[in-house]
């Protein structure tokens, strides 16, 4: 009886150990090409060399973030629509397809004018490829263990943002700005010709997109965009109204077409729920504040800071790097702890970690500085566990694809209206001079001060944060 047990058994062992195996390379590639997007990291180590040689003002920086986070945003939740309706594999290959193009593109851009361009092509790419990502991720694990999930997808996202300073910081040395864009195209193509196998999500054939939903809220977010953003450039005035104006008519039409249609885009019902409105809303806020270091310390290590480009990626990682390694904990945290608990824990240490970065001296050494980014890098971690928890367990299966783009969404609304509100602040207390060395201090005191202190205040919302079950 035990020789004729024994072959089967051995059977279900060698099929167990394929399955992990392939499993784990199924993480692993897909972990690849879904860190193209926060491997844009590495582009901000470039800023100071982009506006050099186009003989740029800082102020114009912003447009190579708010070109390509608009369009990525602006398509995010029509992406993971249509995820759930085709397939998320599917539209994921797509997206790193279309990236591997838009990369070689922005490296070869022969003008200003040409980079923007081929950066909002680039955003194209990265709405396909992060909107299915954390659908994709979590569809590698079982229901019960989605927080595990979500704090893999979230170390992932992270190690791509951490190493995206580092790398880049000596592609530019080495190669200069376009370096940070062509270096992603093989690591596009590596993960588009070897992932295969991922398990089918459900999907919805026959189902009608709904266009005009994805049209309205792209125009929507568009305008409200521009609208900040003129009032960064020109101050309040005709402009910034208009399309303010238009923004929130568009997003009215919006919010009613979406609560009429048959398959909406996303359930409008969730933001009936003041906490799960307020949670959505908080991280927008967080966002908007952390984005603050990758905007603006680039720019204090040139004036500061002697520390070669190499150096200066590894201290503007370290927060990134922090937020990696506090994710599987948190992860763990969430799994224990109610997720809001964890949450709050995450938005006092961001808000006073900023803080700290708003009081750097000139003098400061690279150790102090990376361990400070570290303190904001970790609160980030905590806080970003616990959202896409909260919004993932939300919503049902078949809306996966739309609840994962919904917290890339947040976070993206909160770095395109933190380029263009941080870069006001800026300028108001810099009154347009930042190339003088005081003159800049201030400036960049003051931004990091009242983001820290936005992102610390906003932990008065927990009380009205609920379980969604």
């Amino acid at each position: 009886m035990s020789e004729s047990s024994s072959p089967p058994a051995t059977h279900d062992i060698a099929a167990r150990y394929r399955t992990a195996s392939g499993h784990g390379f199924r993480l692993v590639m897909l972990g690849l090409g879904m860190s193209i997007v926060p491997l844009d990291t590495a582009v901000n180590i470039s800023f100071p060399d982009i506006t050099g040689s186009f003989g740029l003002p800082l102020s114009m920086i912003q447009w190579v973030v708010i070109c390509y986070t608009l369009t990525y945003a602006a398509l995010m939740l029509a992406c993971g629509r249509i995820g759930d309706i085709g397939g998320h594999a599917r539209v994921f290959r797509t997206g790193l397809a279309w990236s591997v193009v838009a990369y070689l593109l922005c490296a070869a851009a022969p003008g200003f004018g040409w980079l923007l361009f081929f950066r909002f092509l680039q955003g194209i790419g990265a709405g396909l490829v992060i909107s299915c990502a954390p659908a994709l991720v979590t569809g590698l694990y079982p229901e019960e263990r989605r927080s595990h999930a979500v704090g893999i997808f979230t170390l992932i996202f992270a190690l791509g943002s951490a190493s995206g300073p580092l790398i880049g910081g000596a592609l530019v040395a080495r190669w200069g700005w376009p370096a940070v864009f062509w270096f992603r195209a093989p690591i596009a193509l590596a993960s588009l010709v070897f992932l295969r196998g991922l398990p089918a999500s459900p999907t919805s054939a026959g189902e009608r997109f709904d266009v005009a939903g994805a049209l309205l809220l792209a125009l929507g977010l568009t305008l409200l965009l521009f609208g900040i953003n003129a009032g960064s450039r020109l101050g309040p005035g005709l402009q910034m109204a208009a399309s303010i104006g238009a923004a929130l008519v568009m997003l009215a039409l919006f919010v009613w077409w979406e609560g009429r249609a048959a398959r909406p885009m996303i359930r409008i019902s969730l933001f009936r729920d003041p906490g799960f409105a307020l949670i959505n809303a908080v991280y927008v806020l967080m966002n908007l504040a952390a984005f603050s270091v990758l905007l603006f310390v680039p720019y204090f290590f040139a004036r500061f800071s002697a520390m070669p480009l190499w150096l200066a990626g590894v201290v503007l990682a370290s927060g990134s790097a922090a937020m990696a390694l506090t994710s599987p904990l948190a992860g763990r945290l969430v799994a224990r702890v109610a997720a809001e608990k964890v949450g709050a824990l995450g938005i006092l240490t961001v808000g006073g970690g900023l803080f700290l970065i708003g009081l750097w001296p000139p003098d400061i050494t690279p150790g102090a500085m990376a361990l400070i980014l570290s303190v904001q890098g970790i609160g980030v971690g905590l806080f970003q566990v616990a959202y896409t928890d909260i919004v993932i367990r939300s919503s049902p299966l078949a809306d996966r694809g739309v609840a994962g783009s919904l917290s890339i969404l947040t976070r993206t609304m909160g770095t395109v209206t933190g380029a263009a509100l941080l870069t006001l602040i800026f300028n108001r207390v810099g009154h347009g001079v930042t190339f003088e060395p005081a003159v800049f201090l201030t400036a960049f005191a003051a931004v990091f001060k009242i983001a820290g202190c936005a992102a610390a205040i906003s932990v008065v919302a927990i009380p009205w944060w609920r379980r969604s079950h």
